[in-house]
């Protein structure tokens, strides 16, 4: 037979007000949970190691110090981004007046080109053609004295076969003969105006005064002048205007070389062969 117990005489008097217990059915609810799932128990975490893992090989790790590292820009840094950011490209003075030049020498370059052209297909220029058409000689006596005196009158045919375009022949020109490398005579062009499609024949004198011929060169005169060739080179430089329309060119330099043979030494001397090579000097 179980013993009852009673109360103690110093137990807290129990009160008699009613006290709701909100929290307890919830802590009920989990309770039960629990019985009815029990769960697995947790493993504790493994101890950190103290050594600090090494780095795959071929790769490297750089340590900055925690308070160099910005996650976020500062704002003054922010605004000279975006400043410099909009900024163009600044270039220096020389690019520029080199850039400027380039382009002034290309539009130069162009508008020559341009303006050539329109006056070949207006003007359609041709180059003039001269030739020696006859060699008189006198003067040459190759066997009583190494000095000698020559002359000779040179007789030039000059032709034009431009159609707008006229030459005008100033002063200053020069007409040389000269034997190996020997001047024998010396003399000038007239001065003249030559038309268009115009074919001009003149004659123009040349002398020569104490030249001294070695005897070589007397030697060798003599048996070509036997053989009835006898060479002769012809030197002409003229300075021309062209006349174009109303406008004249500035002067320019005509130069003819010829390469002349002639059968004797005397005023009847004909040309046996000739070769002549036409230039221009235009400054």
């Amino acid at each position: 037979m179980a013993d009852r117990v009673h109360p103690r005489d110093d137990s807290p008097p129990q009160s008699t007000e009613f006290k709701p217990r909100l929290a307890a059915a919830p802590l009920q609810e989990e309770h039960d949970q629990a019985r009815d799932y029990p769960q697995s128990p947790t493993k504790p975490d493994a101890p950190r190691s103290e050594k600090p893992v090494s780095p795959p090989p071929g790769t490297y790790v750089i340590q900055i110090p925690k308070d160099q590292v910005y996650r976020v820009p500062p704002p003054v840094n922010a605004k000279r981004y975006e400043r410099l950011s909009r900024r163009k490209p600044s270039r220096s003075p020389c690019c520029c007046c080199l850039c400027w030049l380039l382009a002034l020498l290309t539009a130069l370059f162009f508008l020559i080109g341009v303006a050539s052209a329109v006056f070949y297909f207006v003007f359609r220029p041709e180059s003039p053609d001269y030739s020696v058409e006859r060699l008189s000689i006198s003067g040459f006596n190759l066997t009583s004295s190494r000095w000698v005196s020559p002359e000779f009158d040179v007789t030039v045919r000059a032709n034009n076969p431009n159609d707008k375009i006229g030459i005008y022949y100033k002063k200053g020109s020069s007409v040389d003969v000269y034997y190996d490398s020997v001047k024998l005579a010396t003399g000038s062009l007239p001065n003249f105006y030559q038309g268009t499609n115009n074919v001009t024949v003149f004659v123009t004198p040349l002398k020569g005064s104490a030249v001294e011929l070695t005897s070589r060169d007397r030697t060798a005169m003599i048996g070509e002048a036997s053989k009835g060739r006898v060479p002769f080179k012809l030197a002409l430089r003229a300075p021309v205007k062209i006349k174009v329309g109303p406008v004249e060119t500035w002067e320019i330099t005509v130069k003819v070389d010829c390469d002349i043979t002639v059968d004797n030494l005397t005023a009847a001397a004909e040309i046996g062969s000739k070769k002549c090579d036409y230039g221009v000097d235009l400054w």
